[in-house]
């Protein structure tokens, strides 16, 4: 079996990036019409497009539920970069829930939230560590963050279970690319002339050129990487995203997505109306600044982005406002094409090509 699986046949509900917003999965899984064993009486399937996990109140509750569907075959999903880093021992912002080493840098934004349990984690690793990368069926393709056909091609070779093997193996090439190129050196020289690290985001760093040619060097080398954070260029102005100071830009893939095969994805935080996205830690260009919140994009129209940023509930919390009014959880309903909210607002989505009316 393959990292590239099958889609089940008949209606699907796929959700978007949870990152620990239990509440919001059991209230959308109601509006769905779901029960919480995941049975739904139209023999609707749900379908998971990754980041379960980190900055919300309860990661180990939304895993657990997971966990328990898909395994029963209740549904069925695909992993996300915060999953890998769980599977890779990468302890990012926003994992303290799971890794003691965040748990202190983590307090003042994400606190408080539930710890897993440390004779839990294992399992819950092997679990992550047996889900694909993407999944398709003749009318649609599944995955996190891009769907990009050479990178996909390498997926498939790859067996089930293999995701942490070949990820390391791609990550230890392109620093060993580093280190014979000197480029290694240079980025140690640039981290000692600038003293503040890059996890202070009161300390803005110069652009800093060789870790900007190992950053871009490091994602385009993976194709799992690619797959589930999508394509990256050198970028030429430092931003502070996820925890850190970057110096690479995430690229509109879809723009150059000639199949058509529709595409749904996550990761890409778009939102139903618009936020201080620098309050979030997103310090990046919006990819979605020029695209209604609601629209199929991409050069043919059949990419949808159903990510609308319930990893920002965090600062809703913090700020003492209403959770949930401007960062939300939802799922696309297909074939309907309509967005379901966790909050019970459903809306028909946008701009879809002609393949849409065609097929359905």
């Amino acid at each position: 079996m393959s990292l590239i699986q099958a889609l089940p046949a008949g209606p699907l509900d796929i959700v978007g990036d949870i990152h620990g917003e239990y509440a919001a999965l059991c209230s959308l899984m109601a509006h769905l019409g779901y029960d919480q064993q995941g049975n739904h009486p139209d023999n609707r399937t749900l379908v998971f497009v990754g980041d379960f996990c980190d900055r919300g109140p309860d990661s180990p509750a939304v895993l657990a539920l997971a966990q328990e569907l898909v395994e029963s075959g209740r549904a069925v999903a695909v992993l996300g970069n915060h999953e890998i880093n769980l599977l890779r021992d990468d302890a990012k912002d926003g994992s303290g829930w799971f890794f003691d080493a965040r748990v202190q840098q983590d307090h003042e934004k994400y606190a408080p939230y539930q710890r897993l349990e440390v004779a839990t984690r294992a399992r819950t690793q092997h679990f992550l560590s047996r889900l694909p990368i993407g999944l398709e069926r003749a009318d649609l393709r599944v995955v996190h963050a891009a769907w990009l056909p050479e990178q996909i091609e390498v997926a498939r070779t790859l067996p089930l279970g293999s995701v942490r093997q070949h990820y390391d193996q791609w990550e230890l090439a392109a620093r060993r690319e580093a280190a014979e190129t000197e480029l290694e050196q240079h980025m140690a020289a640039e981290l000692e002339r600038w003293e503040h690290g890059l996890e202070n985001r009161h300390r803005q760093p110069p652009f800093l050129h060789a870790h900007a040619q190992f950053e871009s060097n490091k994602q385009m080398m993976n194709p799992l990487k690619v797959l589930t954070s999508g394509v990256e260029r050198q970028g030429t102005v430092p931003f502070y995203a996820s925890g850190k100071w970057r110096f690479v830009e995430r690229v509109r893939w879809w723009d150059e997505y000639e199949d058509p095969t529709p595409v749904v994805i996550g990761h890409y935080w778009r939102r139903l109306h618009q936020v201080d996205r620098s309050a979030l830690g997103k310090g990046d260009p919006d990819l979605f600044d020029n695209t209604a919140p609601l629209a199929w994009h991409g050069r043919h129209r059949n990419v949808f982005c159903v990510d609308f940023s319930a990893g920002g509930r965090w600062t809703e919390r913090k700020a003492g406002s209403v959770v949930g009014q401007h960062f939300k959880l939802a799922a696309l309903r297909w074939p309907e094409r309509i967005v379901q909210f966790d909050d019970g607002q459903q809306e028909m989505t946008q701009h879809a090509a002609p393949w849409t009316n065609e097929q359905h």
